[in-house]
């Protein structure tokens, strides 16, 4: 058992008959009343994503997790397929399992959260940020560059993210996983 001063990004509880992962907290001390702890909660069975508020010192139920990394090996349908880079263990996870599955690009290291009661898979942590290269973008308009301008691109994997103007065909682009966005161009 944990309580509220035991919540962070990533952890595991089990909630309402299910198991849900914290993917973000707020702890809130108002000046008047006593202090809460407000979450957003992606359940690791369905992927619903759910807002829930916890007073100070309420109880939960952590779930022990072990982490494993896997590589990617493909897509097929809307299962994926992982390999153990230990082992050599392949095993397959649904689409909704994964936050940002159209990152993910073929040879990918990734982390997957084990339930260590059932050894069942719950979630896929992904890298902080992926290097992917643009397939299609429209050319930049020289001079459009007084604000901060974008226009969107296909990257290898098929995802469109909105790149700045001077982002040509062929470029490698640093992502942020955790909000699908632009961080850099890559000198890889």
């Amino acid at each position: 058992m944990a309580s509220t001063s035991d919540i962070r990004k990533g952890l595991c509880i089990r909630y309402n008959h299910d198991i849900y992962k914290i993917i973000e907290f707020l702890h809130v001390k108002p000046g008047k009343g006593p202090a809460f702890v407000r979450t957003k909660l992606k359940s690791v069975t369905s992927g619903k994503v759910i807002d829930n508020t916890f007073s100070a010192g309420h109880k939960i139920d952590d779930v022990r997790v072990e982490t494993r990394s896997y590589q990617f090996l493909y897509p097929e349908g809307d299962t994926f397929h992982f390999m153990n880079t230990d082992d050599y263990n392949q095993i397959t996870l649904e689409k909704d399992s994964l936050d940002t599955p159209e990152l993910l690009k073929e040879g990918e290291v990734v982390s997957i959260i084990f339930n260590t009661e059932d050894q069942m898979p719950l979630s896929v942590e992904m890298p902080a940020s992926v290097v992917l290269e643009v397939t299609h973008t429209e050319p930049g308009v020289k001079g459009n560059t007084a604000t901060n301008a974008t226009k969107p691109a296909t990257v290898e994997t098929g995802a469109r993210i909105n790149v700045p103007l001077f982002i040509n065909e062929g470029d490698k682009i640093k992502i942020d996983t955790a909000t699908s966005s632009y961080q850099e161009r890559s000198k890889e």
